[in-house]
């Protein structure tokens, strides 16, 4: 993560893609390893966070991963549609045409929106 030894509530759920709701619920069942500071505010060792995400290897690049929140499954037939809201900070990579640069005249610093296109999006767990 970033060398801190233990991560506040809300960065420990951004860091492993889960709601609040959910941290205070493992915390009850004894699912995740929490320490309180003097406001009685949970704390989680940065190891513990790592023991959670795993280490697993992805086959996808960085790039087209979105770490996020599940907020809706709708299910119908033989498809669901799942709705997840991203949780972490992205980096989008675009390559395109030197003329579409020039004409848009991109300079680093300035507002810009990546628009990613894709066929299909995968979820993983």
């Amino acid at each position: 993560m970033s060398g801190k030894e233990s991560y506040t509530a809300g960065e420990a759920t951004r860091a492993l893609g889960i709601s609040l709701d959910t941290l205070r619920r493992w915390d009850r069942e004894g699912l995740i390893r929490v320490s309180r500071d003097r406001a009685n505010r949970r704390l989680i060792p940065a190891a513990e966070i790592e023991r959670l995400r795993g280490v697993e290897p992805h086959t996808l690049s960085a790039r087209n991963r979105f770490r996020g929140v599940v907020q809706q499954v709708e299910i119908e037939g033989l498809l669901a549609r799942i709705e997840i809201e991203v949780t972490e900070p992205v980096r989008v990579v675009a390559i395109i045409t030197r003329e579409s640069a020039e004409e848009l005249e991109l300079k680093p610093g300035m507002s810009a929106a990546g628009v990613v296109k894709a066929t299909s999006v995968m979820v993983e767990r």
